[in-house]
């Protein structure tokens, strides 16, 4: 997996923790989950936890990997968090036949900027699920064109810390080729400490999504536009979320 941006610093992933609380995304997420039997659970690119945590709680046995230190350090602290099978890694980590179910979510599939790599993580998904296995994702639309907004105009607001320290946040759009987005978000803490985090998003249309899911040994069943199970391209969401099942090995 490449670089996580803010889930590699401890006082970033602070900001994270502060600032995404569970939401209507969460609640697809265990919803779709839901949907079918899934004992073992995979948690890919799990940042801080929240989402492996609610998983282990429902009954799931959960695993969650991630790359970023920070980040899993803050979820290994967390409430709940000794239910769940903590890995720091990549896919190298990523066991095979061991799940019924692998979850990417908070749009892990855009840190995947080369579609090698994007391809070959989905094929050790795939290995990683027993057949008829679901991997469920998402991803940003590109149609909707999600970077115009992360200017300092339109994305700045506070976050306020545990501590009380208040963080002044907002991001700016470095470069754009193609569907490809460099992006820099700056903080700025109450005593003047500044920091950024920079990264390389990749968004992949709908037909990309569809194309290279198939190839890496899925069908898919479904992809929804929404957090409210929208059709792709209606409401306001932009969200590109898939339901795919593994295909026996050898189709």
């Amino acid at each position: 997996m490449v670089n996580r941006g803010e889930f590699e610093d401890p006082r970033l992933v602070e900001v994270y923790d502060a600032e995404t609380v569970w939401g209507w995304d969460d609640d697809l997420f265990m919803a779709l989950l839901a949907e079918r039997d899934a004992p073992r659970v995979l948690d890919f690119g799990c940042g801080t936890g929240r989402l492996a945590i609610a998983m282990a709680a429902a009954g799931h046995e959960v695993t969650a990997i991630e790359p970023a230190r920070a980040a899993l350090d803050a979820a290994r602290r967390k409430p709940g968090a000794e239910a769940v099978h903590w890995i720091a890694g990549a896919v190298e980590a990523v066991p095979s036949r061991a799940f019924e179910a692998v979850l990417m979510t908070n749009h892990v599939a855009q840190s995947f900027v080369s579609d090698e790599q994007w391809l070959s993580t989905l094929r050790v998904l795939r290995r990683a699920l027993v057949a008829g296995g679901r991997l469920i994702f998402d991803s940003r639309d590109p149609e909707g064109r999600p970077w115009v907004a992360w200017n300092p105009a339109d994305s700045r607001r506070p976050v306020v810390l545990p501590d009380g320290d208040v963080v002044d946040t907002w991001m700016t759009v470095d470069s754009v080729k193609g569907s490809t987005v460099d992006v820099t978000r700056h903080y700025v803490f109450t005593h003047s400490d500044e920091r950024r985090s920079s990264t390389t998003l990749r968004f992949r249309s709908e037909s990309e999504l569809r194309i290279t899911v198939e190839a890496a040994g899925f069908d898919v069943d479904r992809l929804y536009g929404g957090w409210a199970r929208e059709p792709v391209g209606t409401g306001d969401d932009g969200e590109l979320i898939a339901v795919a099942m593994a295909r026996p090995q050898g189709r």
